[in-house]
This record gives C-alpha cells, sequence and structure tokens, in this order.
C-alpha cells in the first residue's frame, strides 16, 4: 500500500490557505492594536487570543456538523469552499479599518475573520483522513504540516516584500496578495479533489471498523487511551508553547540579544521540523506512531532541560533548537493520526475537533502559567517549566495503548517510497 503523494499535496492546499493567514494575523495584528489603536500589551494580548478561545468551542462544533452533512460537494468541501470565501473578504477589511482608524470596523471585521476562518479548519484538517488509508494517515499528515510550512514561508515573503519601512504603512496589498493565495488554493482544491468519489471508495474499505466500537459506541479501553493522548498532547502543546511565546523576552532579557537576533534560534527550530516532516512520516510507517511520539517527547524534554544551562547565548544553542524542531516534527506528525484512528469513518471530523479544543485549550492556559512565573519567580522557570510539562505528558503518553498504526515489515530504505 502506497500514498497517493500528488493527491495529498492537493489535499493539502487547505491547510496551506489557513496557515498562510494566521502567519499574517500573528504578525501584522500585534502591530495595528498598538500603533493605530494604541492599546496596551495586556489588552492586545487578550484580542490575540480570541481566535483560540473561539476555537475551543467552533472547532468541535463544525467538525461535528461536517460528519453529518451530505451535499453534491461533499461533507468537508462546502466548508472549506465557502468558509475561505467569507474569510477572504472579510480579512481586507482589516486594512480599510487601519486605514481609516476605525476601531468599530477593525473590530467588527476581524470577529467576521475569525468565525470563518473557525467554520473550516477542523472540516479541512478532516478531508485528509477522509480519504487516506488508516496505515497511511502519518506520512499523509507529514505532507499536509509540510504544506503549512510552506503557506507560513509564502507569508513572510510577501511581508519583508510589501510592508514598507514606514511609520503607518500601508497593509492592503499584503492582505490582497494572502486573500488571493487562499481562494486560488480552495479553488485548485475544489477542482482537483471529488470528495464524494474518493469518501465512497474510503468507506467501503473502512467498513470493518465495527470491530473496535459497541454498538456505535467507543470501547472504555479505547476511550481511555484517547483520554491520555489527549491530555498528554495538552501538556507537550503547554511546553512547546510556553517557549514559542516567551522566547524573544527570554532572549532579550536572560541572555542579551538585541533586535532580531532572536529569531535564529527559532528559525533553525522550523526549518529543522520541515526537513524532518517527510522523513518521519516515512519512518512512522516502519516503526509505529507510538514509539515516533515517545522518542519526541524524550528528545523534546532533553532538548528543554538542556536550556536551563544556558546563561549567555552560544551557538550550541542552534543545535539544541535543531533537536527541537526535529522533535516537534516527530511527535505533530503522529499525534492527529493516532486521535482519528480510534475514531469511526463517520466521526473523523468530530474527533478533529476534540483534537484542536485540547491543543487550543493549552495554547490559551500556558501563557497565563508561564507568564505568571516569569514575572513573579523569575525568567530562569522558562525551560524548567516547558520540560516539567513534557515530561507530565511523557507520563501520560505512555498510558495510551490504541491508536498506533501497525508497522510495514520492509526494509529502512523502501520506508521512505512514495506513490506519485
Amino acid at each position: 500500500m502506497k500514498l497517493n503523494n500528488k493527491r495529498t499535496i492537493l489535499v493539502g492546499l487547505a491547510f496551506m490557505s489557513i496557515c498562510a493567514f494566521w502567519q499574517l494575523y500573528d504578525n501584522i495584528i500585534p502591530l495595528i492594536l498598538l500603533n493605530t489603536f494604541h492599546l496596551k500589551d495586556t489588552v492586545s494580548g487578550f484580542i490575540m487570543s480570541l481566535d483560540n478561545i473561539l476555537a475551543l468551542f467552533m472547532l468541535p462544533l463544525f467538525g461535528a456538523f461536517s460528519d453529518r452533512v451530505n451535499t453534491r460537494m461533499g461533507k468537508r468541501m462546502p466548508f472549506i469552499v465557502f468558509g475561505t470565501i467569507l474569510a477572504a473578504f472579510a480579512m481586507l477589511l482589516l486594512p480599510i479599518a487601519d486605514l481609516m482608524q476605525s476601531m468599530l470596523l477593525f473590530f467588527t471585521a476581524l470577529g467576521l475573520t475569525l468565525f470563518a476562518m473557525a467554520t473550516y479548519r477542523s472540516p479541512a484538517v478532516a478531508l485528509m483522513p477522509d480519504i487516506t488509508p488508516k496505515p497511511l494517515r502519518s506520512k499523509a499528515n507529514a505532507i499536509i504540516n509540510l504544506m503549512g510550512a510552506v503557506g507560513g514561508i509564502i507569508t513572510l515573503i510577501l511581508i519583508t516584500l510589501l510592508v514598507p519601512k514606514t511609520a503607518n504603512p500601508n497593509y492592503f496589498p499584503l492582505f490582497l496578495s494572502i486573500a488571493s493565495i487562499m481562494l486560488l488554493c480552495v479553488a485548485i482544491l475544489f477542482m482537483t479533489i471529488k470528495e464524494k468519489q474518493l469518501r465512497i471508495a474510503d468507506d467501503e474499505a473502512e467498513s470493518e471498523e465495527a470491530s473496535t466500537t459497541q454498538h456505535g459506541k467507543m470501547e472504555p479501553a479505547v476511550k481511555r487511551s484517547l483520554m491520555f493522548i489527549l491530555f498528554s498532547m495538552a501538556f507537550w502543546f503547554m511546553g512547546y508553547n510556553a517557549v514559542t511565546t516567551a522566547f524573544s523576552k527570554y532572549a532579550n532579557v536572560v541572555w542579551g540579544m538585541s533586535g532580531g537576533e532572536f529569531a535564529k534560534p527559532m528559525m533553525v527550530a522550523t526549518v529543522a521540523a520541515i526537513i524532518s516532516y517527510i522523513p518521519v512520516g516515512s519512518l512512522s510507517s516502519r516503526f509505529g506512531r507510538k514509539k515516533m511520539i515517545l522518542a519526541g517527547v524524550v528528545l523534546l524534554a532533553c532538548s528543554y532541560l538542556s536550556g536551563m544551562f544556558f546563561t549567555t547565548f552560544s551557538p550550541l544553542l542552534n543545535i539544541v533548537f535543531g533537536m527541537v524542531g526535529i522533535a516537534w516534527a516527530m511527535i505533530n506528525v503522529n499525534s492527529y493520526p493516532m486521535v482519528v484512528e480510534m475514531s469511526q469513518g463517520s466521526d473523523v471530523g468530530k474527533y478533529t475537533g476534540t483534537y484542536y479544543t485540547f491543543s487550543m485549550a493549552a495554547q490559551v492556559l500556558t501563557p497565563i502559567l508561564s507568564g505568571f512565573l516569569l514575572e513573579y519567580v523569575g525568567y530562569w522557570t522558562l525551560f524548567p517549566y516547558a520540560a516539567l510539562c513534557v515530561l507530565i505528558a511523557l507520563l501520560l503518553f505512555t498510558q495510551v495503548k490504541h491508536g498506533d498504526n501497525r508497522p510495514e515489515k520492509r526494509s529502512l530504505l523502501e520506508a521512505f517510497d512514495v506513490e506519485d
């Protein structure tokens, strides 16, 4: 059984458009809040967390909703198409509101944009397991994550090209470019992926799933594994996001780094993850998802424990953050496929939403906890906090007994083979 590489790349266009938008959101919206509307850091931080708070409720809701619909376009495609169109047009109001300095228009457009994005994220991600056989989902998820990384990189390039070095830049050309890319990605997806036809074949192939359920309900042992992986996932997200959200401040205060120097270790981590996605997906088919996640969690904990011993910046930190990127790829490529492995084909959207509920909850909680420690105990707590969260995740994950794939008995070189 080989992965249809071309089809998976096309499916990944939806996630590519999503990541392109969030890279824009994370980089530009804080600047507008600060420079145009002059909001304080606390208020701005709360506004920037609204997407995660909204996601706690909307991602599982629309994921489950997409499981239940049945249109000529399919289950997921209507949400992807119409959600993208609404988001693309709503986001264009944001730079207009910035130029007009209209706070009312800005926050109305922001709310509409975040709502639109939340309607189709779970259906977009659920499309991959819908049309991919279970043993190949780690490989497919590696490609999906790679496509998302490409979307983020495209946005970063456009930011450097389209944002002028002025006090109050006009962001409209940048927003228009990203909106156009989002619409183009989804248009190609819609024209090339016939979801309904692919789902029919997939549903027939997975008709034997009933053996893992009791009258349509999840077996208690499987449910126990699901809860353990969801909570372990929340803890490794807490550790990882504590570092990513506070690293610029930590590098400035503890290591004395100035300007944009802090971005270099984070860039090393990102590049290491991108390079690792495809090999990790292939090796997961060879050795199993659980073993790869365990190795990744151990590597991530060791990396953060190593970070504790650097009192000043050293080039060795690039090696540490390279390991962080590899570890995160090992975890991220396999965790989502393990969650949906425990679901029935008809419930993939529901469990996709549940997956994001736990990850988003962690990203809402950890800035508060780690921020409290940074402010009232000291900046030295960042890496110990992250390492502790990851070690708790490791303990929880050892109790996961379901959701793994059956490792393929092939040579190491054969494990990397995918179908064009």
